[in-house]
């Protein structure tokens, strides 16, 4: 199982970026998938999902109406397009799905992407 982000990087409040979270060694379209992040010094934080068959989306109140998850399951590939940036937007980014672990349910994340805002 592999999952990798990519898109990272710097942008102006009020910019935008688009992340991208290519998926390997499971049935993605399966499977739920999510974008959480990881602000300096604070804990993870949910911030996106989308059903396997990409027909249902789910934004936490601080991204609604910036930010759009979609997927291409013919590409097992996962996005975040962020419009509308601000600083606090500053995080780590993640892309993950639901697994089990010994039995338990858990989430399996990939290695993450920075994304910096600056105002």
């Amino acid at each position: 199982v592999q999952l990798v982000e990519s898109g990272g990087g710097l942008a102006h409040d009020g910019g935008s970026l688009t992340l991208s979270c290519a998926a390997s060694g499971f049935t993605f379209s399966n499977y739920a998938m999510h974008w959480a992040r990881q602000a300096p010094g604070k804990g993870l934080e949910w911030v996106a999902g989308i059903v396997g068959d990409g027909t249902n989306t789910r934004l936490a109140d601080s991204v609604k109406g910036r930010f759009t998850i979609s997927r291409d399951n013919a590409k097992n590939m996962l996005y975040l397009q962020m419009n509308s940036l601000k600083p606090e937007d500053t995080a780590v980014y993640y892309c993950g799905f639901p697994t089990t672990e010994r039995g338990s349910p858990t989430m399996t994340w990939g290695q993450g992407t920075q994304v910096t805002v600056s105002s």
